[in-house]
């Protein structure tokens, strides 16, 4: 039996660091609030809700795939946990800049 890696989770939800709304993306599963870029550390495998932490997750860092197109590097500022997230299209783009000037080495 094949053990899936992501579980499909698209849910609205009220962000924790900054109180915004934020509406279920419809195309793909919303993991961060697009209006401060930040999240919460909830998924030990994408979408398995599996995770004790439940701590900020800070935008530190951005990379840029040729094919996926920005992914959002994320530290938990509870355990340290560094996590990877792909960039929404309604995604602040003003932040998104700024964190493409961050310099962030793994």
């Amino acid at each position: 039996m094949e053990v899936r890696n992501f579980t499909e989770i698209d849910e609205e939800f009220i962000c924790d660091f900054c109180g915004a709304q934020v509406k279920r993306l419809n195309y793909s599963c919303r993991n961060h609030c697009p209006y401060c870029l930040h999240s919460k550390h909830l998924d030990k495998k994408p979408g398995d809700r599996q995770e004790e932490c439940h701590g900020d997750m800070e935008p530190i860092g951005l990379e840029i795939n040729n094919k996926k197109g920005y992914i959002i590097i994320f530290k938990c500022k509870k355990c340290g946990s560094i996590r990877k997230n792909k960039a929404a299209k309604d995604d602040n783009m003003e932040l998104i800049i700024k964190l493409s000037s961050k310099q962030y080495k793994m």
